[in-house]
């Protein structure tokens, strides 16, 4: 063989090598894609205000979140929320939308959304807090392709002046009572630390003035018994702790003591229920988040307290059409307190996350960077949905192989 044709050989083996690794990964992402439509139960657990070093370091109050659930699946290292202080996450979690001035500090008033445009990538242009019929959800969307979703609130109902047992929020433009805990007492023998700001239901006008609203937002109590069966369990799950089980509160108004000891112990509880039962043994995807970290600095008096927040981002996200340029600061009275919030970014910080499947080794680790527009997008690729707001950015990456490791 001359000179000539041994080099075009090679060149053509090299090529046919290429060509062989790009087959290759087109069809490991082909494969992963459909590996996760596998998935046909999701269910979210979201957790309050802690940062990742806090719950997963070596001086955990969480070990059975940060030890034995991870070990039992994907310890999800960088993921991070989307905003300070609550509010503002969970709106991105159900419908990709970030945050409006007043979703940004918990909208203390339950208002109607002003809306005035919509962005070319799906953006509300306006300010207020329960968004229009216009703006759509993920139960939107499954129910449309025909899955079904449920709410899980923890005390929603326990004191019915404060809001319903079902579908419970304030009335449109008032002052949002739910804002703080209520100990329990005669009238209210349970207390009520239900907290419409961790219910992103309550924020849409096309599930609130929707006759599934009622049906499917209910109280946590709900859960077992719907666990009972696949044909009942819905397909989508979001379930709300009330302020003390979620770490929110600490010390808590029943006596309890609050942040991730109490959430620990909820887990225990709960997770346990969910992953026995048969949906969840079937095809399920357990997903326990935080929506946001702590604070990076406080300085309190006996009158205020001064926070600060770093409101570090990742996975490219953009702030928004509808906030004013940082570092901001905003102030808010709970429990007697002038609270001063000084966010120098808008995003939500590192809090890390916990996902167990069968479709996950248990001894995962991921260091790939998600946030919770990056979990919407997940849960609309496995139910084939499409994606909503900032859930559609080009280059967000949904959860991959580096989590789902046993497809």
């Amino acid at each position: 063989m001359s000179q000539r044709n041994a080099l075009r050989a090679l060149f053509m083996m090299v090529c046919a090598a290429l060509i062989g690794v790009i087959v290759a990964a087109c069809g490991s992402s082909s494969s992963l894609s459909a590996g996760q439509q596998q998935i046909r139960h999701v269910f979210v657990i979201t957790l309050e205000n802690e940062n990742y070093a806090t719950t997963f370091g070596a001086n955990t109050k969480a070990p059975y979140l940060s030890q034995t659930l991870a070990s039992q699946g994907a310890m999800v290292q960088q993921y991070y929320g989307t905003g300070h202080v609550s509010l503002d996450n969970y709106i991105s979690m159900l419908s990709g939308q970030a945050p409006t001035p007043e979703t940004d500090n918990d909208c203390i008033t339950f208002q109607d959304y002003k809306l005035t445009g919509v962005t070319s990538d799906g953006q509300a242009i306006g300010s207020g807090c329960v968004y229009p019929a216009s703006i759509k959800t993920l139960p939107d969307q499954l129910k449309a392709a025909g899955y079904t979703w449920k709410g899980y609130e923890g005390d929603m109902g326990n004191d019915p002046t404060r809001e319903a047992a079902t579908c419970g929020h304030p009335a449109l433009n008032t002052t949002d009572l739910t804002q703080s805990a209520e100990a329990p007492s005669a009238a209210v023998p349970l207390g009520d630390q239900y907290a419409t700001r961790h219910n992103p239901f309550m924020y849409f006008h096309s599930i609130i003035d929707s006759a599934d609203c009622g049906q499917n937002v209910v109280n946590l109590n709900k859960l077992t018994t719907d666990l009972q069966a696949v044909s009942t369990t819905a397909n989508f799950n979001l379930i709300t702790p009330n302020l003390c089980d979620d770490g929110h509160d600490a010390p808590c108004v029943n006596g309890q003591p609050g942040g991730l000891t109490s959430a620990n112990t909820f887990l225990q509880k709960w997770v346990p229920i969910i992953t026995a039962s048969p949906a969840f043994k079937q095809d399920g995807l357990l997903i326990i988040n935080f929506d946001e970290s702590s604070y990076a600095t406080v300085t309190q008096t006996s009158t205020s307290e001064d926070l600060t927040f770093t409101g570090a981002t990742c996975c490219s996200q953009q702030p928004g059409p509808n906030l004013a340029a940082f570092p901001q600061t905003s102030s808010l009275s709970y429990k007697g307190l002038t609270i001063n919030l000084t966010k120098q970014s808008y995003g939500g910080d590192q809090t890390g996350a916990v996902m167990i499947s069968k479709f996950i080794k248990p001894g995962t680790v991921s260091t790939v960077q998600y946030n919770h527009y990056s979990m919407l997008k997940s849960i609309e690729d496995i139910f084939q949905v499409g994606h909503l707001g900032y859930a559609g950015q080009a280059g967000l990456v949904g959860f991959g192989n580096d989590i789902f490791t046993n497809l």
